[in-house]
Formats: C-alpha cells, sequence, structure tokens
C-alpha cells in the first residue's frame, strides 16, 4: 500500500482501526462525538450504531450532547524556551499531526473505562493537532471531543476537526463536495457559516480540509477555493485553516507533493497547507521559494510523513526537511503518531508500556532532548531537531504527573477507584523534555510515568536508578519555565520510595538565572524500603538571596543515594505558590436531567451545573476540572469521574444495600487540586 493509499485508507475506514472495541452501551443517553454530512445523507440503513446527520440542519439548540462535548480550557499562551541541544531550532520547522483518537462513531465524549487509549502527552513538539476520522458509511465532518481539546489548549495547542471528502473508490460522492462550497443568495457559503458556529460552539481552533472525491471541473475549484477563503474570514484569527493537497484548482483531484500553480491558490486562501507525502528535496525547496514569494513563511507547509504502519522504522529523508548546519525547508506534518499506542504488543498493552514508547518517538532512542543520539533505525526524532513549547509563566502551577489514564483512581495517596479509566481532560500539565537528566554517575537513571501507584489521578513519576549506580547526584529536569517567584512563594511535594529502594536524599532544583545554573533546597531524606507518601513545603525565599523576584527557568528535582544501591523514587505532586489560596466556592444548581434503568439494575445519568461562583472576599483560585462521587452509606464516597465542563454522563451508578436513594456529589477543583465544598444531587432508585 502505497502512502497516498494509507491516507485514503486510514480515513475511509476509520471504522475498522485496529483499536480496543468498547462496549455497546447499555442506554442511549451516552453521548459522543459528533459527526455530519454537509447536506444530502446517503441512502440505505447506515451501520450499528451509526448516526446520521445533516450538518446543514445543526442547530446549537437542538443538539443534546452539545453540554457534554463543550471544552472550557482556553488556548493557554506559551513560550519556546532555549532548546536542550544545539541541532533543535526556534522559530523554524513545526509539527502538525493527523491523529485518530478513535473511530468516527461510538467515540464516547468524555472518555471510557479503559485505560488501552492514545493519551497524547508530547504537546510540548506540536504546534496544531488535527482531529482526524471521517468515511463514506458515518460522517464526513469530524468535531474534536472536549476532553482531547482541553488536554491540547492547557498546553497551548490548537486543535482542528477535519472534513473528509473521500474519493469515489471508498464511497465519496460528488455531490458532497456540491453540498458543503454551494453558496447562498449573496453569494456566502452557508456550511462554512456552520464550520465556524460549531467550532465556536464546542470550543476547538479550526478545520482540516481534505477534499478527495475525483470528477470536479474549474468551476468546482473556484468555488472551493472561495469557500476556503471565506471560512477563514468568517473565523476570524481564533479560527485556523488547514488546506490538504488533494484537489486542485481545476477541480479535479492530482496530488502535487510540492506547492505550485495547480495549488497554491488553495495554500493562499488557507492557513497552512499538508503536503502529500511523496514530495522530493528539490519539491520541497522550491514550495518554500514559492511560499516566500507569495508572502508567506515555508514553515506553513507541513511536508507530510506517514508513520502509520512503520512508526520509528518510517524512512525520511529528514535532510530534505531539516537539514543541519541550513535553515530548515518546510514543516512535519506526522500521519498517525498513534502508532506507539496501536502497535503494543497484545502481550503488554499497559499505559506504562505506551509511555515509553510514545517518550522514544519523540525524543528519540537515547530518551534525552538533550543528547538526542540517533538509534539504531531510520528514525530522527523530533526533539533532534524542533525546539519545545511551555505554557509555565505564572503561579499557581501544580501537576500530580496525572497522564490522563491509569487502572485506578488516587486521591492524595489512596486509592479510591479500580476500575482503569481514560479522559484526556484530567491531563495534567507534563514534563515537556523526555527525559533530561545530569549526572556524573556510571549509570544514568531511567525515568517515566509509572501506574502501580500514585499520589492523585492515576500515575506518578518514577526514577528507577540501578543498583549498579553511585552515589554521585542526579539531576532530573522536568520543566521548562517562566515562574515569577517572590519571597512568599513556597514548593510543596508529595513523594515516596518503593520497597526495596536504598534511601535517598531529595533537593529542589530551579534555575533561575541561566537554565543550565541550578540551585538547591532541600527537601528531605527517605528512609530504605519505603513507607508511604510524605509531602514537604518548601519555601523558596532562600533561593533569592535577598531580591525581591526572580523567575525561575528550569524546575527539577536532585536525586542522591548516600550509601548506593537502587533507588525507585517516586513523585506525586508538584506544586509552587504564592500565599495561601483561597479554594474555590462549590458548583451550582446542579440536576440530573435524564436517567435511566441499565439491564443489570444499575442505573446511567446525565447531569449538569452551573459554573462554580467565586467566594467572597479574596478571590479564588481558577477552577481547573469538577470531578464527582457517589456516597456511600457510612459516609465513604465513591468517585464517579471528572470533567472540565458543566454536565457529565455517568454510565453506571451503582445502589448501595437497597438503598431508597443514592446522592452524587459535585466539586470543583483548583489548579491546586483543592476541592471545593460539595454540591449534591439525589437519584432516586
Amino acid at each position: 500500500m502505497t502512502r497516498r493509499q494509507a491516507l485514503v485508507a486510514g480515513a475511509a475506514t476509520a471504522t475498522g482501526l485496529a483499536m480496543p472495541t468498547a462496549p455497546a452501551p447499555a442506554t442511549d443517553l451516552q453521548p459522543y462525538a459528533s459527526y455530519w454530512y454537509p447536506g444530502t445523507l446517503p441512502s440505505g440503513t447506515p451501520p450499528p450504531g451509526v448516526r446520521r446527520r445533516s450538518l446543514r440542519a445543526w442547530v446549537p439548540a437542538g443538539d443534546p450532547d452539545l453540554p457534554f462535548n463543550r471544552a472550557t480550557v482556553p488556548l493557554a499562551p506559551r513560550f519556546v524556551p532555549p532548546p536542550p541541544n544545539s541541532a533543535a531550532r526556534r522559530d523554524e520547522a513545526r509539527i502538525s499531526a493527523l491523529v485518530a483518537f478513535a473511530p468516527t462513531s461510538g467515540n464516547p465524549s468524555q472518555g471510557s473505562a479503559t485505560a488501552d487509549y492514545y493519551a497524547l502527552t508530547h504537546w510540548a513538539y506540536l504546534d496544531e493537532l488535527v482531529f482526524w476520522g471521517g468515511s463514506s458509511d458515518e460522517g464526513l465532518i469530524l468535531a474534536p471531543n472536549a476532553p482531547v481539546i482541553d488536554a491540547a489548549h492547557r498546553n497551548g495547542v490548537p486543535v482542528l476537526g477535519t472534513v473528509f471528502l473521500p474519493p469515489t473508490a471508498y464511497g465519496g460522492r460528488l455531490e458532497w463536495t456540491r453540498d458543503l462550497v454551494r453558496r447562498d443568495a449573496d453569494g456566502g457559503f452557508p456550511l462554512a457559516d456552520k464550520l465556524v458556529e460549531v467550532a465556536r460552539a464546542y470550543g476547538f481552533d479550526g478545520w482540516f480540509l481534505n477534499a478527495e472525491t475525483g470528477g470536479g471541473d474549474a468551476r468546482l475549484g473556484a468555488d472551493t477555493r472561495d469557500f476556503v477563503a471565506y471560512l477563514r474570514r468568517r473565523g476570524g484569527p481564533g479560527l485556523r485553516v488547514t488546506w490538504y493537497d488533494a484537489m486542485a484548482i481545476s477541480g479535479d483531484i492530482a496530488w502535487q507533493n510540492e506547492l505550485n500553480d495547480h495549488n497554491s491558490p488553495f495554500f493562499r486562501a488557507a492557513d497552512t497547507m499538508f503536503l502529500n507525502f511523496n514530495w522530493s528535496r528539490t519539491g520541497l525547496a522550491s514550495s518554500g521559494e514559492l511560499a516566500r514569494s507569495l508572502g508567506r513563511s515555508p514553515y506553513e507547509l507541513w511536508a507530510g510523513i506517514d508513520v502509520e504502519a512503520n512508526g520509528w522504522d518510517t524512512r525520511v529523508d529528514w535532510d530534505a526537511v531539516v537539514p543541519a548546519g541550513r535553515p530548515h525547508v518546510a514543516s512535519f506534518g506526522f500521519y498517525r503518531p498513534e502508532w506507539t499506542w496501536k502497535s503494543l504488543p497484545g502481550t503488554d498493552r499497559g499505559p506504562a508500556a505506551f509511555h515509553a514508547r510514545d517518550d522514544r518517538f519523540w525524543s528519540g532512542a537515547s530518551l534525552d532532548p538533550a543528547r538526542p543520539e540517533p538509534g539504531p533505525g531510520p528514525w530522527r526524532a523530533p526533539a533532534a531537531s524542533v525546539a519545545d513549547h511551555s505554557t509555565l509563566t505564572s503561579l499557581p502551577f501544580a501537576t500530580t504527573f496525572n497522564t490522563g489514564h491509569g487502572l485506578g483512581w488516587y486521591e492524595r495517596g489512596v486509592r479510591v477507584a479500580d476500575a482503569p479509566w481514560n479522559h484526556l481532560g484530567l491531563q495534567d500539565r507534563l514534563p515537556g523534555r523526555r527525559w533530561v537528566v545530569r549526572t556524573a554517575g556510571a549509570a544514568r537513571p531511567v525515568v517515566g510515568f509509572d501506574f502501580a501507584d500514585a499520589w492523585r489521578g492515576g500515575s506518578s513519576l518514577l526514577v528507577d536508578a540501578a543498583t549498579a549506580a553511585t552515589a554521585e547526584p542526579a539531576t532530573v529536569e522536568l520543566y521548562a519555565a517562566r515562574l515569577p517567584l517572590s519571597p512568599a512563594t513556597v514548593a510543596e511535594l508529595a513523594h515516596r520510595t518503593d520497597p526495596g529502594s536504598a534511601a535517598v536524599r531529595v533537593e529542589l532544583a530551579v534555575a533561575l538565572d541561566e537554565p543550565d545554573r541550578f540551585s538547591y533546597l532541600p527537601v528531605g531524606d527517605l528512609p530504605a524500603g519505603g513507607g508511604g507518601w510524605t509531602t514537604a513545603t518548601i519555601p523558596v525565599a532562600r533561593l533569592l538571596r535577598g531580591r525581591a523576584a526572580a523567575t525561575a527557568h528550569v524546575l527539577g528535582v536532585r536525586l542522591t543515594a548516600p550509601d548506593g544501591g537502587r533507588v525507585r523514587w517516586r513523585l506525586g505532586e508538584l506544586a509552587l505558590h504564592d500565599g495561601s489560596p483561597v479554594p474555590p466556592g462549590p458548583p451550582d444548581a446542579p440536576a440530573v436531567t435524564a436517567s435511566t434503568r441499565n439491564p443489570d439494575g444499575t442505573a446511567a445519568l446525565r447531569l449538569t451545573w452551573q459554573p462554580t461562583k467565586r467566594t467572597s472576599g479574596r478571590a479564588s483560585t481558577p477552577v481547573r476540572h469538577y470531578e464527582l462521587h457517589q456516597v456511600v452509606p457510612g459516609g465513604r464516597r465513591r468517585f464517579l469521574g471528572g470533567t472540565c465542563g458543566h454536565a457529565y454522563y455517568v454510565p453506571v451508578l451503582r445502589r448501595t444495600a437497597d438503598e431508597e436513594a443514592t446522592r452524587v456529589e459535585v466539586r470543583a477543583v483548583d489548579e491546586l487540586y483543592t476541592a471545593s465544598a460539595p454540591a449534591s444531587v439525589t437519584h432516586r432508585w
């Protein structure tokens, strides 16, 4: 199969992806990510579970799933810190990724009960994420679901929905293209207006346009170009449009694999263009020259790289895109980097195994962006050439190293739910550089996310230093930052050693003036053999040395094993804040808007609430997300889930001891993971 065929087949057969099959919903209350046809629906009976809908007929007020699909996290501003290696460039090549998180239909709006999920965490290298999908049997226009948008926005990454008009060989019909670009009496494009309305209602950032249905003419080509320009203009600066190199201005499908006169009208109308995969070194060079002649940056061209089949074994002419010693020629456009998840062996599809593979894909075989040596194969990892980004510019900042999926749920080190889960909206801001370690010791520690224990959420950071390691300290750099520090700033850590670990001395490492010059604050000594979680609060005033303010450029930890031996040390929380923040107020007016009885006697609920109100007096910290618990007789609480929005679907509520009613509590959680007082709602059996 050629790369061109792989792109077509990957979208047209999205329902056949090699992904875990979600269990069939017990009720029709389950909300799903939205998808539509432009106007005309296919004839015949849709496949099981598919809801065929027309975008032309969509209105926000008539969309019962919209509250569950609406993202609420704003797009965070971010900056480019000094790269960790001299070959990585700032302000040159960027990265876009086309990712199919799930099939087009049947994709739950707010996560699901499995940890076997593509929990993307390497946001630091992305400039754009395309929520990939669409098929002729299900729908052609796919809106991203809220967890993906919220996680991306928390890291400053825009998210685009997909408009896919498939080839006729995969069920495409030219009338769907004509439906999309049909003008109204005033010359406008009603469905472009609908696309803008959808993006604003759902809270995402634009559209990836992939028109591949053949048979068009010059009139259709001109109408499509005008449609793209109109969509970009109507969306304003907050809406991005990326055009895929398929339709030519002639109206027919003719992949150019470069920017030239056949497709440049679409590039001029859009923000960026994704070049088809069969590009050449000379073609990329001429594309960059043409882009500059049009007053555009060559880095607005994504050179398509198909990694769906072979991942890091994919052979790419890297020097054609990011040559050493010369300016980069274009940007990267990765097609289906979720290969790192899909290709996991059936014998180990655990989340830790996935993250180890994903770190290798983005950081390289060395697993250290500061020294990205080539691995044994053809792969040149993004960290070797492209600078990373950070959103850490203000306090409060906190992380519990929660990756957005897990084998259970933990609160303050206690496991309060045993079921596996995924929900990217609950993902923390995670270290962007996996993993920069500075040590003079004989062995470099292994660093990664681990799911056997956590302080909060589903995972923690584990540093594993082998028995052969000496007592030399190791500094693990975690975050590039521009965090303002003052004499009132304090740092908080929750950490522990595992059973069998040697004793370890822990220090907070902070680079104030230069990224590679650290100052250290003692956190504490942990005894050998483990002993449960320990929390520490450390004033950072000593770092300032009398200054009224300073900026933290890098945050990390330094570990020392005074007596030698193997160290297994976990970091469950890292937080910095000024003073004593005020907890958020509780959410307002929680309500059960719909419920039904599942076949096994449990209940399924739809709940909504109003945003939390600010407390009186001092302003509280912003709400990060909301969490829901079931109150069990005797006063215990059972974790049900969480979301960044103001509506949540509970697929399974279990009745306890024949109780007549079950109380569900909703709490607002702030950026320091402080929970509000509960707002309660009751479900009667």
